[in-house]
């Protein structure tokens, strides 16, 4: 079972995301729908009254929750994720790149153009028509292979030179969890320190993600449109990712939290369809900060 999970937020329209993610990438699926309560929604939700709760799809092997909700949160390029194309397990890897670009980039915007790279011969970010953003590359095939989906964070405005950091926290919060490559920059880049991380990438309960201190000014950072759920066995794991993970007093909601980095997190029970299933479970899991199985 995939412990974290990527949420991406949706302005109602997290059912069409989900349909085009899943037919532009390869073994993509739709897995799971839930839908709102027809009735007792607090008034900011009553416009989604029946309509879809979450979108679960799958793409590359990774599960992805689509959130249907309002415009309270916009993806920024703070959080991306790394599609790695491995020219030496797929002899049309440099094809499927420029395949996956035109999808992704239609209706989109390019934030570093499809070209040739001193650490890539084949890579561009893109931002899609949703608002998420992609960096597709023509991955090394040297050294331990990488899956295709990388969850990356990029640390700037506010929280730059602090990739490392993030990463031997995470990393000594979950376990399973390794550092993998570490790529530090050599000499100061824009806001980057010398010694601050170009990029890295590590292991949190068997799952890899990336990480980098941006090397030039950004005005974007981390917040709510992009989350990671954590599925937790019982109660006792719950209390213990919470205490760990949540250090934004003013975000906590519905085992909603944000860490010290400004990362978002929803610490959740395994159980949650179960959970979910018994009479007045949104209404109680509404007035919970930290979720409480026993509430429930």
């Amino acid at each position: 079972m995939q412990k974290i999970t990527p949420n991406l937020w949706f302005d109602h329209d997290a059912a069409e995301a989900a349909d085009f993610y899943v037919s532009v990438f390869p073994d993509g699926s739709r897995t799971r729908t839930t839908y709102y309560p027809t009735d007792g929604l607090p008034d900011f939700q009553k416009d989604l009254a029946g309509e879809v709760l979450t979108a679960e799809f799958e793409i590359g092997g990774l599960t992805f929750v689509g959130i249907n909700a309002g415009p309270e949160f916009r993806p920024t390029s703070a959080t991306s994720f790394i599609v790695n194309l491995d020219p030496s397990h797929d002899d049309d890897a440099r094809t499927r790149l420029d395949e996956l670009w035109a999808a992704l980039s239609e209706g989109g915007e390019v934030l570093m153009p499809l070209d040739a790279y001193p650490f890539s011969p084949r890579y561009g970010w893109v931002q899609d028509r949703f608002g998420y953003s992609w960096q597709l590359i023509l991955t090394d095939p040297a050294g331990e292979r990488r899956p295709f989906l990388t969850p990356s964070l990029m640390f700037g405005d506010g929280v730059v030179n602090r990739a490392r950091e993030a990463i031997d926290y995470y990393t000594s919060v979950f376990s399973h969890s390794r550092v993998g490559v570490l790529a530090p920059y050599p000499e100061q880049t824009g806001p980057a320190d010398a010694g601050s991380l170009m990029y890295g990438d590590f292991q949190l309960a068997h799952q890899w993600f990336a990480a980098m201190d941006s090397g030039v000014e950004q005005e974007v950072t981390f917040n709510e449109a992009v989350s990671f759920s954590v599925a937790c066995k019982d109660q006792d794991e719950i209390d213990y990712f919470w205490e760990r993970l949540s250090a934004v007093p003013e975000a906590e909601q519905c085992g909603w939290c944000k860490d010290r980095f400004g990362v978002s997190w929803q610490i959740v029970p395994a159980i949650m369809d179960e959970l979910m299933q018994r009479p007045g479970a949104y209404d109680a899991m509404m007035s919970m900060k930290k979720l409480v199985i026993a509430g429930f």
